[in-house]
């Protein structure tokens, strides 16, 4: 399933070629580390970082038989290096390779995802200046509520977005690091120097301290940022959905010339990206669920989170990068209509006003009380006819007594929901 959603950049980095490569980077550096330590002579060394190499093939045959994968693979690479092999893995255990190699991955992945997120700002930041002051109308609870500016909208994401980045490299700086500490995490072979070395070789940070596993809350804090992420893709694609309906119609995702909405409905036009990206985010959000369920281990060193991470690193990176990727795009080309904008405005016939309404009465010294049923009696009128909300006001000779028909007039005034737009937009940073 996994592949319909990839992108060469992402899937390369889990290909299993990389994923033995991240491993024997990991014992080169430590080699490395154990000649600069005087353990490896420095003619062992020559002969492993110049003839270490593997063979996809040939592990898998090897490990059809030792049914270990670390031990098939340092086979392998002994064969291509010979004699000086010896040193290899010397003093390690499996996790220390696995996992240190996991950490390559990961931060190979996220580099990408955060180069993503930026370029999604980015759309949104021009989205948002672009309808900065185009008026449309909020809604809460699917309700028209006051108007505002459809470039919040954007501004809000994007501020979201600007979270999200900031997430994104917390966790890459949680995940980036390495262990070289041995079968249960003390050293007993190696020096923590060692470990150290190791880990500058290879860019990351040695952990603190290690059981022989690196602690799985750092790769849950990495898979819950994915999710979060997802969730912000979620949230931008329900309510593209939204305004998409017939009903709304205030922005459409863009629809190419051979493109087709329905089997049996020639007319269709559905957003089947943004309900692509929100079943998408369920799927992500699942795995981070699971990341959650790796933490706890027996004795604190097992490998029941090995199996799992096979599957939900790979999955989350890649469809994550894969929505980011579809959103840009989204983004970039949605159908906007200002137009169908005001019409929707009008459709309560000016029922948008009433707060305003209320504040100004309660200003003439009526107590609020007073000045909400005023203004919901005529409101409930408007509901439950075609009169316009100013026509009722003016006829009402109990509201009258406190306001001139201008009064009245100047209450209806949209630029009262813009003024405060430049100073919103100055805040998120636009």
């Amino acid at each position: 399933m996994i592949e319909r959603y990839s992108r060469p950049e992402m899937v390369k980095i889990w290909d299993i070629q990389n994923r033995y490569q991240c491993m024997l980077d990991v014992e080169i550096a430590a080699s490395k580390a154990m000649q600069k330590t005087g353990i490896i002579p420095a003619e062992d060394l020559e002969n492993i970082v110049e003839k270490a190499d593997f063979d996809v093939d040939r592990i898998a045959e090897i490990e059809s038989s030792t049914k270990h994968d670390v031990i098939a693979f340092l086979t392998n690479v002994g064969e291509f290096v010979g004699p000086s092999s010896r040193w290899i893995h010397f003093g390690m255990t499996s996790s220390d390779v696995l996992d240190t190699a996991t950490s390559l991955q990961l931060k190979q992945a996220g580099m990408i995802i955060l180069r993503d997120l930026e370029k999604m700002s980015e759309v949104l930041k021009i989205k948002a200046k672009e309808h900065k002051k185009t008026l449309c109308i909020g809604r809460s609870h699917g309700i028209h509520a006051e108007p505002t500016s459809f470039g919040l909208k954007f501004a809000l994401w994007y501020d979201e977005m600007q979270r999200n980045i900031v997430r994104m490299e917390q966790a890459l700086d949680i995940i980036s690091v390495g262990q070289i500490s041995g079968a249960v995490g003390n050293f007993a072979h190696l020096s923590p120097e060692i470990e150290e070395l190791t880990c500058q070789y290879l860019d990351l940070k040695p952990v603190n301290i290690s059981t022989q596993v690196i602690q799985r809350d750092r790769i849950s804090q990495y898979l819950n940022s994915l999710a979060i992420i997802a969730t912000t893709i979620e949230k931008i694609s329900t309510e593209i959905r939204h305004l998409q309906r017939t009903e709304v119609l205030e922005v459409e995702e863009n629809f190419s010339k051979d493109q087709k909405g329905s089997s049996a409905m020639p007319h269709k036009r559905n957003p089947i990206v943004t309900e692509q990206m929100c079943g998408l985010a369920r799927l992500i959000r699942s795995n981070s669920f699971a990341s959650l369920e790796n933490n706890a281990l027996w004795h604190e060193r097992d490998i029941s989170h090995s199996s799992v991470e096979r599957v939900i690193l790979p999955d989350s990176t890649i469809l994550l990068n894969y929505m980011l990727g579809k959103m840009i795009e989204l983004i970039d080309n949605l159908l906007i209509y200002p137009d169908n904008m005001l019409r929707n405005l009008a459709l309560t016939r000016g029922l948008v006003f009433s707060q305003v309404l209320l504040l100004e009465i309660t200003q003439k010294g009526l107590s609020r009380e007073k000045a909400y049923e005023i203004v919901q009696r005529n409101a409930m009128r408007c509901w439950n006819s075609d009169n316009q909300f100013r026509d009722l006001l003016i006829n009402d000779s109990e509201l009258m007594r406190y306001f001139s028909e201008s009064e009245i007039d100047d209450i209806f005034n949209y630029e009262r929901y813009l003024k405060h737009v430049d100073h919103i937009f100055n805040r998120v940073g636009i």
